[in-house]
C-alpha cells in the first residue's frame, strides 16, 4: 500500500484542521497562563511559614499530580450530574477541558515556580528588608523577576507538554486536531497520511510558540546584557549637572539622645545561645568597630539592630525612641519606621542582578516615594560619582568586580539617606587588592560624621578609623574601649587578637 502524498498535502489546506489548530492554541495558551498564575500562588503558599497555607497547597499539589488527566477530564465533563448549576459552563467541552487542564497544570507549575523561588538567594530578600521594602513589594520588584527568569526554560517545556495533552480532550468530544484526524481516517482508512498531518500541525504550533518563549528567555538573560563604560568626555559634562550628595552632622548635639542603645539583648538559635545580654551605647557621629573571633556573635548582633533577626530578651532604642523589643511581631510599624533610618551593607553585596547599577540605587527610594524618578536618578548618579563608579552607571552587577559591587552596595544604602550605617564584614568576600577602595569609601563616610557600626576582620583599619572598638567573644562584650586605650592598656587577649602582641 503506497503513501497517498496528494491526500497528505491536501490536509494542510483543509479549514477543519486550521479551526482545530486555533482551538488547540487557545486551549493550551489559556491553560498555560492561568496555570502559571495559580501555580505561583500555590508555590508561595507551600513556602509560607503558616501551616494553614502550607498544608492545603501541599495537598492540592499532591492530589492533582496523582490523578490522571484523562480521568479528570471525564470527571469534570460529567460534574453537572452532581452539581447541576455547573452545567451551563461545563457542558461546553472547551471549558470543561480548560478547567481540567488548569487544575492539573497548576499543580505541576507550583513545583516549577517553587524551584525558581528557592533559587533566588536569601540575601536578595534580606537586602530588600534592609531597605524597608515590604513583602508584596519585595515579591513584585525583586523575587518574581528573578524567579521567573530561572523558571522560564522549564515553563516553556511545560507549554509544549500542554499542547500535546490537548489531544486527550477529544475524549469529551472537543473538536481539536486529533478528533478531526480520527473522523477523517475513519472514513477513508488513510491512517498514516492523516496522523502524519496531525503530527505536523502539532509540530508547527509547538515550534511557533516555543521560538517565541525562547526569544523571551534570551531577552531576560542578564548575562547577555553588557553595557559599556561611559566615555570620559561624557562624564565631565554629566558631573556638572549632578546634585550635591547629602552631608551628615559631624558632632553630637548637646542634649540629643544617643543614636543607638542596646539593653540586655539576647539571641538564641535553638539551643545555641549566641548573644548573652549585650549592653551597648553608640553616640551620634561615632564610628564603632566590632571585632572578635568567628562565632563570637558579631554578625548576629549587627543583624538584630536592623530587624533581620528577632531578639529573645532585651530592647533596642533608636535615637531615644523605642525600636525593637523582645517578642515584637516582625515588620511592625515601629520597626519599619526605624529601619528606614538604618543603612546596611552586607558581606556578599546582595545587589539585585536583574537591575542596572543605577536602578539598584533608585529602587528603594522610588518604592518609598522619596522623589520622582528623574531626581532619584540624578541623586543615584551623584552617589556613584562619590564612590568612584559613575562611568559604570548603566552596567549590571555581573559586569563589575567584587570591590566595585561592594561600593555600589554602599551607594545603594546611602540613597535612603540613613542616619546610621551598618557594615557586616564588608571586605571579607573581596580579593586583597580590592579591599582598599572599599575601605576608602568607608573612611570618607567617617570623616563626614556618619554614625557607623562595622563588623570587620581588618584590624589595622578598625584601629585607625574607630572612635571605639568592641571586642566580642562567646556572646559577650569582653571589651569596649578606644583604640588608644587598647594600644596603651593591658588587655592582653584583645592585643593578641589584633596582633599587637605575639602569642606566648
Amino acid at each position: 500500500m503506497q503513501f497517498e502524498w496528494s491526500y497528505f498535502f491536501s490536509l494542510f489546506s483543509m479549514p477543519a484542521f486550521w479551526a482545530a489548530s486555533w482551538t488547540v492554541i487557545k486551549l493550551s495558551s489559556l491553560a498555560w497562563l492561568i496555570g502559571m498564575v495559580l501555580g505561583f500562588a500555590l508555590a508561595n503558599a507551600k513556602q509560607a511559614s503558616s501551616r494553614w497555607y502550607r498544608a492545603p497547597a501541599s495537598v492540592y499539589v499532591w492530589f492533582f499530580r496523582s490523578v490522571p488527566l484523562l480521568v479528570l477530564l471525564i470527571f469534570v465533563y460529567n460534574l453537572p450530574q452532581l452539581l447541576p448549576a455547573s452545567g451551563a459552563l461545563l457542558s461546553n467541552p472547551f471549558y470543561a477541558g480548560l478547567l481540567a487542564l488548569v487544575l492539573t497544570e497548576a499543580a505541576y507549575m507550583a513545583e516549577i515556580h517553587r524551584g525558581g523561588l528557592l533559587a533566588v538567594a536569601k540575601g536578595q530578600r534580606e537586602a530588600a528588608r534592609a531597605l524597608g521594602i515590604r513583602t508584596l513589594g519585595m515579591q513584585r520588584l525583586i523575587v518574581v523577576p528573578q524567579a521567573l527568569r530561572i523558571a522560564l526554560p522549564t515553563l516553556t517545556n511545560e507549554y509544549v507538554t500542554i499542547v500535546k495533552l490537548t489531544s486527550l480532550v477529544s475524549v469529551i468530544a472537543l473538536t481539536e486536531l486529533l478528533m478531526v484526524g480520527q473522523r477523517l481516517y475513519a472514513q477513508n482508512f488513510l491512517v498514516l497520511e492523516t496522523l502524519g498531518a496531525v503530527a505536523i500541525y502539532y509540530v508547527l504550533i509547538v515550534s511557533l510558540f516555543g521560538w517565541g518563549l525562547q526569544y523571551l528567555e534570551r531577552y531576560l538573560d542578564i548575562s547577555r546584557r553588557n553595557a559599556q563604560t561611559l566615555d570620559e568626555s561624557l562624564l565631565g559634562a554629566l558631573r556638572k549637572s549632578l546634585p550635591a550628595v547629602r552631608r551628615h552632622p559631624h558632632t553630637e548635639q548637646a542634649g540629643a539622645p544617643d543614636a543607638l542603645r542596646l539593653f540586655g539583648v539576647e539571641k538564641s538559635y535553638g539551643n545555641h545561645h549566641v548573644l548573652k545580654g549585650i549592653d551597648l551605647r553608640v553616640r551620634r557621629g561615632e564610628v564603632l568597630s566590632i571585632i572578635g573571633p568567628s562565632g563570637s556573635g558579631k554578625t548576629s548582633l549587627i543583624r538584630t539592630i536592623n530587624g533581620l533577626e528577632t531578639i529573645d530578651k532585651g530592647e533596642i532604642v533608636l535615637f531615644g525612641e523605642d525600636f525593637i523589643q523582645a517578642g515584637d511581631r516582625p515588620d511592625n510599624r515601629r520597626q519599619r519606621a526605624g529601619i528606614l533610618r538604618i543603612g546596611m551593607v552586607f558581606q556578599n553585596f546582595n545587589l539585585f542582578p536583574h537591575r542596572t547599577i543605577a536602578d539598584n540605587i533608585i529602587l528603594a527610594p522610588q518604592y518609598h516615594g522619596l522623589s520622582d524618578r528623574h531626581s532619584l536618578r540624578q541623586q543615584a548618579l551623584a552617589l556613584l560619582d562619590k564612590v568612584g563608579l559613575l562611568a559604570h552607571a548603566d552596567k549590571y552587577p555581573h559586569q563589575l568586580s567584587g570591590g566595585q559591587q561592594q561600593r555600589v552596595a554602599i551607594a545603594r544604602a546611602l540613597a535612603m539617606q540613613p542616619d546610621i550605617m551598618l557594615f557586616d564584614e564588608p571586605t571579607s568576600a573581596l580579593d586583597p587588592e580590592l579591599v582598599g577602595d572599599v575601605l576608602n569609601v568607608i573612611r570618607d563616610l567617617a570623616r563626614e560624621g556618619m554614625t557607623m557600626l562595622i563588623v570587620t576582620h581588618e584590624m589595622d583599619f578598625a584601629m585607625s578609623i574607630s572612635d571605639r572598638v568592641v571586642f566580642m567573644e562567646n556572646g559577650h562584650v569582653q571589651l569596649d574601649a578606644s583604640p588608644a586605650q587598647i594600644r596603651d592598656g593591658e588587655h592582653e587577649r584583645v592585643r593578641r587578637f589584633i596582633g599587637l602582641e605575639n602569642p606566648a
